[in-house]
């Protein structure tokens, strides 16, 4: 075998399981795809204490002049294009292609998955009821709890527009939990 060929074979070999392992199993699936469970109050009615959220409208801002002229003050040509911006806008920007299901739709804004991560495994009545149960862990699933150390990976003084965090503020505006049945 051509040496050249056989080192690039081992290189391939080695490297193959640590590009798998960074890739996460779980994909987004798009908040509209918790919608039909997070709608009513009995859950919670997450969906629409979302969509009443500045999370929802965080993409839409991106195309307002006041975001633009800070993107162009910043070397930034358009703001809802910019990895720089989109990192804190959007769900899952920059994720690669496969990391997404085909119910995913970019420019929704900071949705569900933002905070509790990619929904694939996670999203069916069963499993959401196995994991109340304590049949199942969230975590196995993909399921994440937000909390303050993710929420000030965005709301951080790297943000051209903070003016104060306060995260036990922050949480009530967004507050969604699930009442005890």
């Amino acid at each position: 075998m051509n040496p050249k060929l056989r080192l690039a074979l081992i290189i391939c070999t080695l490297a193959l399981p640590s590009v798998l392992m960074s890739q996460s199993k779980f994909k987004y699936v798009g908040a509209k795809a918790c919608m039909p469970c997070h709608l009513a109050p009995k859950s919670g009615a997450a969906y629409t204490v979302w969509k009443g959220s500045k999370h929802f409208g965080a993409f839409a801002t991106l195309a307002t002049p006041a975001a633009q002229e800070i993107a162009k003050k910043k070397g930034i040509a358009d703001a809802q294009k910019s990895e720089a911006c989109l990192k804190c806008h959007d769900t899952a920007a920059g994720v690669a292609a496969a990391g997404f299901a085909p119910t995913f739709k970019a420019g929704d804004g900071v949705g569900c998955e933002s905070c509790h991560g990619p929904g694939s495994d996670y999203k069916t009545m069963q499993v959401m009821k196995d994991i109340d149960t304590g049949k199942t862990k969230g975590e196995s699933v993909g399921l994440m709890k937000g909390d303050e150390k993710l929420c000030v990976k965005c709301h951080n003084a790297e943000s051209p527009t903070l003016k104060s965090f306060t995260y036990a503020e922050a949480w009530k505006a967004i507050a969604h939990p699930t009442p005890k049945q």
